[in-house]
C-alpha cells in the first residue's frame, strides 16, 4: 500500500485531511469495513462513520454531507496549501511581496491576487487555512456566468448586442453607465464565452451573427506545442544555426521575407546580410507560390560569391515548403524562426519597414519592373547606417569582396 500514516499527529484544525479521506473512501469502496479502514489510515473509527455518513448541524459544528468523492490532485501551477502557510509566515515576518514570490518561484502579481482574494473580508487579516478554503470553494466547475446569474445585466447586454455593438465596447459602456454597480463591470470575454461556449449560452445564438466576424462558433486555434509543420521536409529551426550568423561576426548569413502588395496578390522578396546589412531584392513578377520563390532565389543567390553565401534565415511562410531544393541548388542551409518570432530576423523587419518608402502598403508590386528593384536595393545600400559607424552596406560589402580578393 502506497499510502502512509502521518507520524505527524498535532490536531489538524480547519484543515481537510485529503489524503486520509481519499484512502478510506477508496478502501471503504473495495468492501473493508469502517473499523479496519480507519485503522489503516490512522483515523478514530468516529471520524469513518462521519466520513461516511455525514453529519447534521450541532452547536459550533456545521452539518457536513458524506463523502462521495475526493478533490482531484491540484496542479502544481496553483498555490496549494503549503505555499499558503509560507506566505502567511512572511507576511508576519513583513516580508515584501517580491521576496515572498522568489522564495516561491512565482510572479510578485500571482502573491498579490492571491492575498488580495482570499485574505479575511472583515479583518484582511491573511489566514493559510481559511484562505485555502476559499479557494477550494472557488475551484468547482462549471460555474454560473455572471450574464446568467443577474437577469437585469442579461438584458441590458443582450439589447446592446442586437445593436451591433461588439463585446468590448458593451464592456466600456457598462463601466461607465452604471460605476456604482461594480457586479456589472465585465470584461468582453466573458461576453463571448456567453455566445459561444458550450454550456454558458446565456445569449441568444442568432445574437453571434450580429458581431462583426458574424461567426456562431469560435475558431479553434492550436497552442505552440500542437503546431503541425506546414511543410514535408523536416525544417531546421533557427536554434540550430551557427554561433557565427548570431554575433555577425562571419559575413555571408541572410535574412529573408517577403512584402506582400495589395490584396495579397503580388510581392517582392527581400534578402539582407546579417554583418554589413546589404540588401537584394528579388523579382517575382508572376506570383509567390514556392516554386516561383523557390526558383527567385536561387536566381538571386548565384549572383553571390561562395564565401558570401553561408545561410539563410526565413521565418516559417508557406512560401519556403521548396527550401529542400533550394539547398541542394545552392548549397545554402534554410533555417527557420520560432513561430510569432519576428525578431529573430530583425535585419530584415527593419529594412522591410524602409522600403515601405518605395513599396507602399495597399499597392500592386508586380508593376515594378526588374530595374526599378536595382535601383531600390542599390539606393538603399548606398545610405548610411548608425548600426555600421556610418559607412554604407556597399561600402561595407565592398571592403569584404577587396579584402577577399
Amino acid at each position: 500500500m502506497d499510502f502512509q500514516i502521518r507520524t505527524e499527529r498535532k490536531p489538524q484544525g480547519p484543515r481537510k485531511l485529503v489524503a486520509e479521506r481519499a484512502e478510506y473512501l477508496r478502501l471503504v469502496q473495495q468492501g473493508v469495513s469502517n473499523r479496519q479502514a480507519c485503522r489503516l489510515v490512522g483515523v478514530d473509527p468516529r471520524t469513518g462513520r462521519r466520513w461516511y455518513n455525514g453529519r447534521n448541524a450541532s452547536g459550533k459544528d456545521k452539518a457536513a454531507p458524506p463523502i462521495t468523492s475526493v478533490a482531484p490532485e491540484i496542479s502544481s501551477r496553483y498555490l496549494r496549501e503549503n505555499d499558503r502557510i509560507h506566505i502567511a509566515d512572511r507576511l508576519r515576518e513583513k516580508a515584501t511581496l517580491r521576496q515572498i514570490a522568489a522564495e516561491l518561484g512565482r510572479s510578485p502579481s500571482t502573491i498579490s491576487r492571491e492575498i488580495h482574494r482570499n485574505r479575511h473580508p472583515s479583518s484582511g487579516r491573511y489566514r493559510p487555512h481559511a484562505a485555502q478554503a476559499r479557494a477550494d470553494a472557488r475551484r468547482p466547475r462549471p460555474k454560473i456566468g455572471k450574464l446568467a446569474a443577474d437577469a437585469a445585466l442579461h438584458r441590458v447586454v443582450q439589447d446592446h448586442l442586437a445593436r451591433k455593438r461588439s463585446p468590448e465596447q458593451i464592456a466600456a459602456i457598462l463601466r461607465r453607465d452604471y460605476p456604482d454597480q461594480p457586479e456589472w463591470h465585465v470584461v468582453h470575454e466573458t461576453i463571448y464565452q456567453a455566445l459561444y461556449i458550450q454550456g454558458r449560452g446565456e445569449l441568444r445564438r442568432e445574437l453571434a451573427r450580429a458581431l462583426r466576424t458574424g461567426r456562431t462558433a469560435r475558431t479553434p486555434r492550436r497552442q505552440p506545442g500542437q503546431r503541425r509543420s506546414r511543410f514535408i521536409n523536416p525544417m531546421i529551426m533557427i536554434s540550430e544555426r551557427p554561433a557565427e550568423a548570431e554575433d555577425r561576426a562571419v559575413p555571408g548569413h541572410w535574412e529573408g521575407d517577403l512584402i506582400i502588395g495589395k490584396d495579397s496578390a503580388s510581392a517582392i522578396g527581400t534578402l539582407v546580410e546579417r554583418a554589413t546589412r546589404y540588401l537584394m531584392l528579388v523579382h517575382l513578377p508572376h506570383g509567390r507560390t514556392a516554386e516561383q520563390v523557390r526558383d527567385a532565389l536561387i536566381d538571386t543567390v548565384q549572383t553571390l560569391p561562395a564565401h558570401l553565401t553561408r545561410s539563410l534565415t526565413w521565418d516559417q511562410g508557406a512560401e519556403m515548403a521548396g527550401h529542400a531544393a533550394f539547398t541542394v541548388a545552392t548549397d545554402i542551409p534554410v533555417y527557420f524562426c520560432d513561430p510569432a518570432s519576428p525578431w529573430q530576423r530583425g535585419s530584415n523587419e527593419n529594412t522591410n519597414g524602409l522600403l515601405r518608402q518605395y513599396f507602399p502598403k495597399g499597392t500592386d508590386l508586380s508593376v515594378h519592373n526588374l530595374e526599378h528593384l536595382a535601383f531600390v536595393a542599390a539606393e538603399l545600400n548606398d545610405r548610411p547606417r548608425k548600426t555600421l559607424g556610418w559607412d554604407t552596406p556597399a561600402e561595407c560589402l565592398a571592403k569584404l569582396l577587396t579584402e577577399t580578393s
